[in-house]
């Protein structure tokens, strides 16, 4: 990911683990609601983590970056789904202002864990960055992004996880509700 002119606000997701993880979700629940889960909304899941990160309904800018393998083409769970066509490049707004859809590959033979890592680092040391929602894969990489985020420090920074990681010096939300959310999944059917 190189440098460029960022938002304030900034999203930066693994992708792949974000569509096993909702992949998983799905499963679940349309055993335990013994229903048809349809596929996530996108827009509706980023709406969720920016509330879950702290973003207030008003014109802001937020950029959403999707990181993915290079031979991955598409989630396979969510709508929109492929990355060029229907998301690289794609904007919407709503009452939380507006949302600009990036995605990214790891250049080389970088792995997943060190461009997410690297991708994170550069956007903690980015002067116009001051809010930071990020989706690691906590179990291939959660160590290294936990060290890298307890140093940026200056930032408002949430990371959405499985469960919270201890105490830190920053945010930590489940994940779960805003992809539960996005598969229409109400809390009156869990209850």
């Amino acid at each position: 990911m190189k440098s460029q002119q960022w938002s304030e606000n900034v999203i930066l997701a693994d992708a792949g683990f974000l569509d096993s993880l909702t992949f998983e979700m799905t499963v679940y629940f349309e055993r335990i609601l013994d229903r048809r889960i349809p596929k996530a909304d996108l827009a509706r899941w980023v709406d969720c983590i920016a509330l879950d990160g702290g973003l207030l309904p008003g014109d802001n800018k937020t950029q959403v970056i999707l990181l993915h393998k290079a031979e991955k083409t598409a989630l396979q769970n969510f709508v929109p789904s492929t990355f060029q066509g229907d998301i690289d490049g794609q904007a919407f707004n709503d009452s939380l202002g507006e949302f600009t859809l990036h995605t990214a590959t790891p250049e080389g033979l970088a792995s997943m864990k060190d461009f997410f890592v690297q991708s994170f680092e550069l956007l903690s040391h980015a002067t116009d960055v001051k809010r930071i929602i990020a989706v690691p894969d906590m179990q291939e990489y959660g160590s290294t992004i936990l060290q890298a985020a307890a140093k940026a420090q200056e930032k408002d920074l949430t990371l959405l996880v499985g469960n919270p990681q201890g105490s830190w010096n920053f945010k930590q939300e489940k994940i779960a509700y805003s992809i539960m959310t996005a598969l229409g999944i109400r809390g009156e059917e869990l209850a």
